[in-house]
């Protein structure tokens, strides 16, 4: 919204610098910082009040856990609210994929708000069916995958005209989202052509999910989320610059840059949201948020076309996931678990780690595999 002010640069020089990505990335962030550190005590008061006995906890987990009893849950509220409002003020609202992005971000938010209801006022762990939950999850990702094929297939969107052409013209023209590029392999591309709306539906509902089971410590999973929608942040700047594209051998996408804008908000909301979970914890984020930031990091990646980089700049999320499908799959087929318990996190904390030591080994792990990913953009 404020790129507007870019136009009377001719009377202001100053204003000039509401043009460049990069400091309005750094706007966003600060606004989002200060967004949730100024509404988030009222938040957290009100929520307690409405939910009485907050997030009920797992009695057949670690009984440190059973200390959380009364905290109250869907903290994401406060990195959605503050996440929305700074990325609608800081980036141009002319970028598709920003408002894409948005999509999944508050649809996922939707679904995951509804599970922490249902938690809260039935006070059982268990939300509403896995099957209804993914196939909701499902149903957004692949309206956004089509809506990042009509984005990359037409030019901008300024009459109803345009509109209609933009919504046809995955029939009518190739569309370079389609096409899937190999970490580390200079030009390996491969057109998923149809196949892209399950792969990106994939790619998004996994990546949802992989962080709502990371998120059951307190700060657990946003610093991760954090360090991965840094990552993303440069990424996405130099996909959408048109001469760093080239340089480096990495898919060109007009208007992604804008979702570095949308990165910068979601490392601000999620630091402020921080000064408030950090342990012992005052709220905790639940599936309201998980579930939205997950699945944005998904729909970020599918949108610069580095969805594989994404297992590796988000490999903390694929382990925990990987953790649960291996225990459960091991206990359906032998009746023995592989882990103490599982996600995998707990399975430490059995071990005799601290929660402290959890926590901050798992940050680690997830800031050397951002360096990882990084190194995808050089490397090949």
């Amino acid at each position: 919204m404020l790129t507007w002010l870019a136009e009377f640069s001719h009377y202001l020089s100053l204003l000039n610098v509401f043009r460049y990505i990069t400091f309005r990335a750094a706007g966003a962030s600060a606004t989002a910082l200060a967004f949730v550190f100024f509404f988030g005590p009222a938040i957290i008061a009100s929520l307690r009040l409405k939910q009485g006995k907050g997030q009920p906890i797992r009695t057949d987990g670690p009984q440190s856990h059973l200390a959380k009893k009364g905290t109250p849950t869907m903290g994401g509220l406060m990195i959605l609210s503050g996440l929305v409002v700074s990325t609608v003020l800081w980036a141009n609202p002319k970028s598709a994929y920003v408002w894409i992005t948005l999509f999944v971000t508050l649809g996922f938010g939707v679904i995951g708000f509804y599970d922490d209801y249902l938690k809260v006022t039935k006070q059982s762990h268990k939300g509403f069916s896995g099957r209804s939950r993914l196939a909701g999850e499902a149903g957004i990702a692949m309206l956004a995958a089509y809506f990042m094929m009509c984005a990359s297939a037409s030019g901008p969107v300024a009459s109803i005209g345009d509109f209609f052409h933009a919504f046809i013209s995955p029939f009518t023209a190739a569309s370079p989202a389609t096409k899937l590029a190999a970490p580390f392999v200079h030009g390996w591309i491969v057109d998923l052509a149809w196949l892209f709306l399950p792969f990106a539906a994939f790619v998004i509902v996994g990546s949802g999910n992989a962080v709502n089971l990371t998120d059951g410590l307190d700060g657990l999973a946003i610093v991760p989320v954090m360090i991965a929608s840094a990552t993303f942040g440069i990424i996405a700047y130099l996909a959408g610059n048109d001469i760093f594209a080239h340089y480096l051998g990495i898919n060109y996408v007009p208007g992604a840059g804008e979702l570095t804008v949308m990165c910068g908000a979601v490392i601000g909301a999620g630091l402020g949201f921080l000064w408030f979970n950090a342990p012992p914890a005052q709220i905790f984020m639940g599936d309201t948020g998980s579930l939205a930031l997950g699945g944005m990091l998904g729909a970020i990646a599918v949108a610069v076309k580095h969805e594989i980089v994404l297992a590796i700049v988000g490999g903390l999320f694929v382990m925990e996931a990987f953790s649960v499908i291996v225990q459960v799959a091991s206990f359906k087929m032998t009746g023995k678990r592989v882990f103490k318990m599982a996600p995998i996190h707990h399975h430490f904390e059995q071990l005799g780690w601290s929660e402290p030591q959890v926590v901050v080994r798992f940050w680690i792990i997830a800031f050397v595999l951002a360096l990882l990913g990084l190194t995808t953009l050089k490397v090949r």
